[in-house]
C-alpha cells in the first residue's frame, strides 16, 4: 500500500500542475488573440467615449434630437438631463418601447415611437437579443416589428431641422442613410452620430461609400471605425 501511495501522490501533483498550466496558456491565448470588435472598442473605452463624445454637443432646450434604437432609453436620458431638449425615441421592439415610455412618463419633451425609421414602410421579423436586436443577425427570438419610411415621418411632422440624430440600429443604418441622402434630407441633420456594423454584407465597402457621400455635406468630428463616429453639417 505504501508503494501505491508513493506513486499516486506525485501523479496528483503533476495533474494539478498541468491543469494550472493549461489555464495559464488559455488566458495567454485569449490575450494574444482578441476578436476584431473587441480590439476596435479598446481606444473608445480608453477615451471614455460614451461619457464624452456621445454626449458633448451644442444643444439647448430648443434643440430637436432623434434617438434611433432607444433600447432602455439611457442615452436619451443622459442627453435630456444635460440639455432639456425635445427627443424623439424610435424603438420597434414593444417591450423595450414600453419600458422607455414608463421611464419618461409625464415628460412631454420625450416622445417614444414603437417603430423604427427605415428606407420604406414595412413589417419585418427582428431577432430580439437585448442590445444586439437586428434584422441581420440570428440567435434571438423572432418578433414582427414595424418600420416607417424616414422621409415620410419627417415630412408629415413638418420637421425642418434635426440637431442630432443618433443611429444604432444593428445593420439597418446603411439603408437608412442611403435613403436620407437620396431624398436630399441629410443636409437638414446637424449632427449624425452613427454606429456602423460589420456583420452586414459588404459592410466596409458600403460604409466607405456612405462616408464619401456624407463628406459632401458634413465633416467628421470623431471616428472610431465600427464603434462610433459623428458627422457635423458644414
Amino acid at each position: 500500500m505504501r508503494d501505491v501511495a508513493i506513486l499516486t501522490y506525485p501523479a496528483k501533483l503533476l495533474s494539478k500542475a498541468l491543469e494550472r498550466l493549461g489555464k495559464v496558456l488559455l488566458n495567454f491565448s485569449k490575450q494574444l488573440y482578441k476578436p476584431p470588435q473587441e480590439k476596435r472598442v479598446l481606444p473608445w473605452i480608453k477615451d471614455r467615449g460614451d461619457k464624452t463624445f456621445r454626449l458633448n454637443y451644442d444643444l439647448d432646450e430648443n434643440s430637436l434630437v432623434f434617438d434611433l434604437g432607444g433600447y432602455e432609453g439611457q442615452w436619451a436620458s443622459d442627453i435630456f438631463s444635460r440639455y432639456c431638449c425635445t427627443i424623439h425615441v424610435f424603438e420597434p421592439v414593444s417591450e423595450f418601447a414600453d419600458k422607455i415610455k414608463a421611464r419618461f412618463a409625464g415628460n412631454k419633451k420625450v416622445l417614444v415611437h414603437q417603430f423604427g425609421l427605415a428606407n420604406e414602410n414595412r413589417a419585418v421579423l427582428l431577432s430580439v437579443n437585448k442590445t444586439s436586436s437586428s434584422l441581420y443577425k440570428q440567435g434571438g427570438e423572432l418578433k414582427e416589428v414595424r418600420l416607417v419610411k424616414a422621409v415620410d415621418f419627417i415630412q408629415e411632422n413638418h420637421i425642418q431641422k434635426i440637431d442630432l440624430m443618433k443611429i444604432n440600429i444593428e445593420g439597418a443604418e446603411y439603408d437608412l442613410l442611403e435613403h436620407l441622402i437620396d431624398a436630399g434630407l441629410i443636409g437638414n441633420i446637424n449632427n449624425i452620430q452613427v454606429q456602423f456594423h460589420d456583420f452586414v454584407a459588404n459592410a466596409e465597402q458600403r460604409m466607405t461609400m456612405l462616408q464619401n457621400k456624407l463628406a459632401k455635406t458634413h465633416h467628421l468630428t470623431y471616428q472610431y471605425p465600427f464603434v462610433w463616429e459623428n458627422w457635423r453639417v458644414k
